[in-house]
C-alpha cells in the first residue's frame, strides 16, 4: 500500500509538470501506427532507416487505406512526401533513408475515415548521443550569472504565510508560501506542504510546466515525509480560480518567454531562474529540513529549470528532468530544431533573428547550464516530442558528465506512461532516503 501511494503522488508529481500545450493521447477508433524498421528506433550514422504504416480500427488492420505521409528531419520541411495505397494491411512509406550527422528523422502518415483525418508519427535517431549543441557559451556566462546571485542575495526573503486548512489533514500543514524573490517588491509564489510529526525531513522543490495556471501543492508526498514546494514563476498568488490565469494566459503574460529577449537582464527568465534559488533559499530556512537532502524536479519548462538550478546552486543534491525545453535554441539558425519556445524558427524571422536576442538567449539556454551539473540526475522522454524536439534536449543531456540515468521511451512524446512515473519514484525516494 505503503508503494502504491508513493507511486500516484509521483504520477500526480508529472501529470503537474506538464504544460497546457502537451501532445494529446487520446484513442480513437481509429489508430496510424507509424513503425521503424529497427525496434529500438535508434540507427548508427549511414544505417538506413524506414518506416511502415499500419491502420487500425477497433484494433483490427484495415485494408486498402490511402496515407498521406512526410518524411524529414524534425521540425524542419519533409525531404519525402506523397500519398499512396495500400495493397494490404501495411506499407512502407517513401525510401530507405540515412544521415550522416547526428539527429532524428521523422515520419507522419496521415488517413481519413469517415471524413475524419488521422495521424500518426514515429522518429528515427542517428547517433543521438553524439548530438552537439550549436549554442556559444558566452565568454563572462558564470560572470553573469554569479554577480546576478549575489545581487539578488542582498534581497529580504520577507516570507508571509497563508495556512490552507481545506488542503492540510492530520499528517500535513498545507500553506500558500510568498516570498520576494529577486528584487525589491518582486514576489515568488507556491503551495508549501510539510509533515506535522516532529523531526527532520528531506524537501523536494517542485519547478512547473510552462503556462499560468494554480497550484495544488504535493500533500500526498508530503504525507510520506518530504517536504515539498511547489512554485509558480510569474509572481501572482497560486490560489486563485482558473478563470483568472487564462485570462493573463491571453493578455497580460501572453507569449511571457519572449519578453526583453534583446536584454540580458530584463529577459523574463531571469526572475524565473533566480527565483528557483530564492525557492531553496526558503527550504533551507524551514527548520523542519534536514539541511541536505534536496531534490528539484519539473517536465519540459521544469525539466529545464531542474537543469538550470541544480547548475545554479550547489544546495541541489538531485535532479530529475522530463524532457527539458530551453535547450539549444539556436538550433533554428543552424538547420535542425532548437528548443522551445522555438524563438528563432522561420516564422520569427522579421523579429527575432538578430544578433542582440542570439546573443542574450546563450545566457538562459539549458545546454550552457548542463555543462555545469555535478549532481545525479534521473531524465526520460521518447523520441516523438513535437513540443520539445529531442534534437534540442539531447544536446543539453549529452553535455553532463555527472551521474545520470536516462528512460528512453521511444514511442512518447511530450507526455509519459505511469511506468516512467513508477522509475520517478523508486529514484528520487532512493536518493532522498525515504523509508
Amino acid at each position: 500500500m505503503k508503494r502504491l501511494v508513493s507511486i500516484l503522488c509521483l504520477m500526480y508529481l508529472v501529470l503537474l509538470a506538464e504544460p497546457t500545450f502537451s501532445q494529446s493521447r487520446i484513442t480513437d477508433p481509429v489508430q496510424v501506427l507509424v513503425t521503424p524498421n529497427k525496434a529500438d528506433w535508434t540507427y548508427k550514422l549511414g544505417e538506413k532507416a524506414s518506416f511502415t504504416v499500419t491502420v487500425l480500427e477497433h484494433q483490427v488492420p484495415i485494408n486498402g487505406a490511402e496515407v498521406r505521409y512526410e518524411i524529414g528531419l524534425e521540425k524542419m520541411k519533409p525531404t519525402q512526401q506523397g500519398t499512396v495505397k495500400a495493397r494490404s494491411t501495411s506499407l512502407q512509406l517513401g525510401n530507405e533513408v540515412a544521415l550522416n550527422e547526428p539527429g532524428f528523422l521523422r515520419c507522419q502518415a496521415w488517413v481519413t475515415i469517415d471524413g475524419k483525418e488521422y495521424r500518426g508519427i514515429a522518429t528515427a535517431a542517428f547517433s543521438p548521443e553524439n548530438i552537439k549543441p550549436t549554442q556559444t557559451l558566452p565568454d563572462d556566462f558564470w560572470d553573469f550569472w554569479n554577480t546576478a546571485k549575489a545581487d539578488a542575495a542582498k534581497i529580504p526573503m520577507d516570507a508571509k504565510l497563508t495556512f490552507l486548512p481545506e488542503r492540510s489533514n492530520e499528517k500535513i500543514d498545507v500553506y500558500q508560501v510568498n516570498i520576494q524573490n529577486y528584487e525589491l517588491g518582486a514576489r515568488l509564489y507556491g503551495i508549501l506542504a510539510k509533515p506535522k510529526a516532529a523531526g527532520k525531513y528531506p524537501a523536494l522543490l517542485q519547478v512547473p510546466g510552462a503556462g499560468i495556471r494554480p497550484y495544488k501543492g504535493n500533500t500526498a508526498l508530503a504525507e510520506q515525509g518530504v517536504i515539498t514546494l511547489e512554485i509558480g514563476i510569474h509572481g501572482i498568488p497560486v490560489t486563485y480560480e482558473q478563470e483568472l490565469y487564462s485570462n493573463l494566459s491571453g493578455g497580460a503574460l501572453k507569449g511571457y518567454n519572449y519578453f526583453n529577449l534583446d536584454d540580458r537582464d530584463k529577459y523574463y527568465y531571469k526572475r524565473v531562474y533566480l527565483g528557483c534559488i530564492r525557492a531553496i533559499d526558503y527550504l533551507f530556512s524551514l527548520k523542519e529540513f534536514d539541511g541536505t537532502n534536496l531534490a528539484v524536479f519539473g517536465g519540459s519548462q521544469g525539466g529545464a529549470l531542474s537543469i538550470v538550478t541544480a547548475a545554479l546552486d550547489n544546495r541541489v543534491k538531485h535532479l530529475v528532468s522530463l524532457y527539458p525545453a530551453l535547450s539549444d535554441l539556436t538550433g533554428y539558425l543552424h538547420g535542425r530544431a532548437g528548443g522551445w519556445p522555438h524563438m528563432f524558427t522561420e516564422a520569427n524571422s522579421n523579429y527575432l533573428k538578430k544578433d542582440d536576442k542570439i546573443k542574450v538567449s546563450a545566457y538562459y539556454d539549458v545546454v550552457n547550464f548542463a555543462r555545469s551539473v555535478k549532481v545525479p540526475g534521473y531524465y526520460t522522454w521518447g523520441y516523438n516530442d513535437e513540443t520539445c524536439p529531442p534534437t534540442s534536449y539531447y544536446s543539453a543531456y549529452n553535455l553532463i558528465q555527472a551521474p545520470k540515468e536516462l528512460y528512453l521511451v521511444q514511442e512518447t512524446g511530450h507526455w509519459t506512461y505511469p511506468l516512467q512515473h513508477e522509475k520517478i519514484n523508486s529514484w528520487l525516494l532512493k536518493q532522498l532516503k525515504v523509508n
